[in-house]
This record gives C-alpha cells, structure tokens and sequence, in this order.
C-alpha cells in the first residue's frame, strides 16, 4: 500500500512538473528571452528604456501569433532582471535566469561593468547572449555564446581622436575618467592611444581619474585647466556628465567637451541643461532627423512613453530583432534547452547584412557587429542631431 502511495505521489509531481515548466511536454512549449538590466542603481535610465523596448518588441511577437520556428508558432515570455547597475547582481541574473528560469537566449547587460563577468556566465553555460550597449572587447573576446548589437571601443577611440582633429584642428588634448569602471577605462585608454598616434608622445596634456560616486571634480579639473589642453574628452555616463561639464565651466574652462555613447541618454540633456547645448558625442544613432524604419521606431515609442528612445532603446530594439531572427533561423525548438541554445547561438553567428534602426550589421567571429559610428551634436533645442557618419575602413 505504502509503495502504491508513493508512486501516486510522485506522479503527480511529474505531471505538476511537466506542465508547469515552460519548456516541458504538458503544454506548448514557451520560449523565454531573459533581460538583464539595471532598472535601479546609478543609471536607471538605461533601464527603463531597455525595459521599455523589450515591451515594444513583445507586443509586436504577440500581435503575430508568437515566433515562428520551423512552421510552428511558439509563445514568447520575458524575464526581466534587475542588475542594479552592479557586477555581482548581473551575474546573479544570469544564473538565475539560465539555472532556474531556462531562458533561452538573454539580451542584456547593457554596461560594460556588468555584461564582462555577465557574460563569463552565460558562455560557461553555453547560454546565447547580446549586449546592445557594452563596447568593450572582453564582453565578447574568447566567448562564442556572447555577442553585441553596438561597435567596438577600439574603433570608437580612433574615431573620436579623428573627429576632434579634424574638426577643431587642435592638438593638445585633456581626458577625465572614472578608473573603477571598465568603459569609460577601456575607452579612455583607446583614445589616449589613438590621439598620441596623430599627434605623438605627450599630446595629451592631461589624463584625470577619479572612482564611481565621486561627484566633486574640482581637483582633476583645475589640473586640466592648466595643462593647457585644447579640448576635454570624457566617456562617463549620463549622471556624471552634467557634473563634470558645469563644475568645468564653473572653474572657466572654454574649450569644447566631446564625450562617447554612454552620452546618449535623454537623462544628458535634462540634467545638464544649457551647458551641454553645442557639444558633440559618438553615438550608435541620432533621432533627429531620422528616417525609415528608424523614424518608426522613435514614433512609436515617443506616443507610448512621452519621450525620445536614446540609443539604448534602439540598440535594445536592434538586438532584440537579432535575437528573433536567429530563433526563426535556429531551424526547430526540440524542448531539450541546451540543444536549443547552441542552435540559437549558431544561427546569431551567421546573420549577414541584417538591416538595424542603428544601422547595417554582419557579425565577426568574435561575435561583434560590423557598423558604423555616427558623430551626434547637441543642438541649442537640446536635441541630437546627426553631424556625420564614420564608418569602419
């Protein structure tokens, strides 16, 4: 009697396992798309409108049915987690989202700071995953499950060095960073590189550091000051450059401030105000202007959250779509995960000539996309607007 009990008993289990689980056999298996995202922390910013593009691109797989894989429409869920804008919690969303949640694929981190030991995870654990925003080589370097919707910093510093030279004609320049951080550090390092090439050993008069947090700058900046740099170059993000560029003016600093892609927040603007009216960054896209495909998407999204996408949101959208094609391509869902995920992962490497809101991609064998950088000035309206395209040789 007693091992009659038990093998209902555990019956019931496996039928209660089997159907709860999303990729079991009790029901239609459901594909699941994991976010890791900081939605709290320091730049909540680029959360939301990771989130928010997530959500976009959802409601466009819903409204079709679900994804398409091997003539057979699956539903898609997404799980989204919140990184904090920290290492140790990125890379407990991604466990917790490939361990327990069996994802099939993550998009995200988005920082550099979170998607390098983000992305050890997911390659340890043959997980596919896309980072539409970190642009420093080690996200993807030696990790054939990772890969990034944006260009690389090795290509941003040359073309920032470039653009600065050609622009301006100026040949001395200043670099403020946050050393603690491994994009703005990595980016820093790129540019310095890249500005001593042209202008040789020496040229930049002033190469200023400071940690995560800080938010008086007033030393490094009076170094700048008198070091007699022609122009300052600083890759933080949006929460530190309003500090950066006002406490420099206070201190009377005239020259141009260019920054990089971590500017691209809308959050840059509104909380620096006047100050940042006529400065230039690298970016992934600019809406001013848009069209096409492009011109959709920030219409879209401006009527259902009430503001512009920056170039989170549209790297976010991009990758999103890679994401889906590579499931469409990955030929059929067998239910068996890992099975899945290095079809997925798979059909990401082959993707050619995929047509982005932030421009055209083919993938490199390191998992990085092939695509051009766009100089975006601020406009004395606060918007941004395309100044030029550089694209790589």
């Amino acid at each position: 009697m007693k091992s009659l009990f038990k093998g209902i008993v555990w019956g019931l289990i496996a039928v209660l396992f089997f159907t709860t689980n999303g990729w079991g056999f009790g029901r239609k298996k459901v594909v699941r798309v994991g976010i890791n995202a900081p939605i709290t922390g320091d730049i909540p910013k680029v959360g939301e409108g990771t989130k928010y593009a997530a959500r976009m691109w959802l409601e466009d797989i819903e409204n079709a049915g679900g994804i398409e894989v091997g003539g057979k429409k699956y539903p898609v869920e997404l799980v989204i987690e919140d990184n904090e804008a920290k290492a140790e919690s990125a890379v407990k969303a991604n466990t917790k989202m490939i361990t327990e949640d069996e994802v099939l694929v993550i998009v995200g981190p988005q920082s550099s700071k979170q998607a390098v030991p983000a992305g050890d995870v997911a390659n340890n654990y043959e997980t596919p995953m896309i980072t539409p925003w970190s642009t420093n080589p080690d996200s993807t370097k030696d990790r054939p499950f990772v890969f990034r919707g944006c260009f690389l910093d090795p290509f941003q510093g040359p073309v920032l060095a470039n653009f600065i030279t050609e622009e301006f004609g100026f040949t001395k320049t200043a670099v403020l960073y946050d050393v603690a951080s491994d994009y703005p550090k990595g980016l820093a390092e790129f540019f310095k590189q890249s500005w001593e090439k042209i202008h040789g050993p020496g040229s930049v008069v002033a190469y200023e550091s400071f940690t995560t947090k800080d938010t008086d700058f007033s030393s490094q900046l009076s170094k700048i000051n008198k070091s007699g740099a022609q122009v300052l170059f600083t890759p933080q993000y949006y929460n530190e450059v309003a500090l950066i560029v006002q406490q420099a003016h206070e201190l009377g600093w005239t020259g141009p401030i260019v920054g990089s892609d971590s500017w691209g927040s809308a959050e840059t603007v509104t909380l620096c105000g006047k100050d940042c009216y006529g400065l230039f960054f690298s970016s992934h896209y600019a809406a001013a202007g848009a069209q096409g495909a492009t011109k959709e998407f920030i219409e879209r999204y401006e009527k259902k959250y009430g503001y512009t996408p920056d170039d989170v949101a549209a790297l976010t959208w991009d990758s999103l779509r890679l994401v889906q094609t590579a499931i469409e391509n990955s030929g059929k869902l067998t239910g068996k995960i890992k099975k899945d995920r290095r079809a997925v992962r798979d059909a990401l490497a082959k993707i050619k000539n995929f047509k982005g809101i932030t421009g055209d991609m083919t993938f490199t064998e390191e998992g990085d996309p092939i695509k051009c950088a766009v100089i975006v000035r601020i406009s004395d309206k606060g918007e941004y607007e395309f100044y030029k395209s550089v694209c790589p040789n």
